[in-house]
């Protein structure tokens, strides 16, 4: 195993320690996300049941053995377990590389508390190497490109792929990133903008970083969403 993959089951199984016995939870997408449903599955009894971000992550639980409930049937998920793409050590945080960011954004507002799981590499000071990826209207991409180009942006629209949704992805290279929760509300008010990547309006409470040596934590682990 390469150590990025050593770091990221780290991460995953450590995660399994903020998961409250007989608790439903909610799991992200993406390959940290994976390993912690891989890790999960191990005690499975652990948890009542999931809450799935996107149709991938449904199967792999499904397949995993776990029952599954739908968001809306749950009044408030404990636990969000899910990677990033880009995480600073305010808890900001670029997803959505996998194209689930909608789902994704959905579940974390709704739960108590966010676990965000990665490797060391995705440990940043500053968000914006990773490209900014956007859910957008398929009719507003012109405008959206427009708007985003104003703001120093170059957006590129994913080829072959659509979301959950049926709407593209858009992924911006070369945004400055100066104010992360700003930027995120400024780009959520472009009209056709489904989702914006950036989580810092509602950051991770909990940062879980692995290495091939162990992990260590970023947060106090308290719930900061409202």
């Amino acid at each position: 195993m390469s150590a990025e993959g050593a770091a990221k089951r780290h991460a995953a199984r450590a995660a399994l320690d903020e998961v409250e016995p007989g608790s439903v939870v909610g799991v992200g997408t993406g390959s940290t996300a994976n390993l912690f449903i891989e890790a999960l599955a191990t005690t499975r009894d652990r948890v009542r049941a999931a809450v799935a971000s996107s149709a991938a992550t449904r199967a792999l639980l499904l397949r995993a053995g776990f029952e599954l409930l739908e968001l809306d049937e749950v009044e408030r998920l404990p636990l969000y377990v899910d990677g990033a793409d880009e995480a600073t050590p305010e808890r900001w945080l670029i997803k959505g590389g996998g194209g689930a960011l909608t789902g994704e954004k959905i579940v974390a507002a709704a739960s108590r508390r966010f676990v965000c799981i990665i490797d060391e590499s995705k440990l940043v000071r500053r968000l914006g190497r990773f490209p900014l990826p956007l859910e957008v209207i398929a009719m507003a991409i012109g405008h959206v490109s427009g708007e985003l180009a104003r703001r120093g942006g170059r957006a590129v629209t994913r080829t072959g792929f659509v979301t959950d949704n049926g709407n593209p992805i858009v992924d911006v290279h070369g945004l400055r990133i100066d104010d992360p929760p700003a930027l995120e509300q400024e780009l959520n008010q472009i009209a056709g903008v489904v989702t914006v990547g950036l989580f810092c309006r509602r950051p991770a409470d909990l940062l879980i970083v692995g290495s091939a040596d162990g992990v260590r934590r970023i947060g106090d682990g308290l719930a900061s969403a409202p």
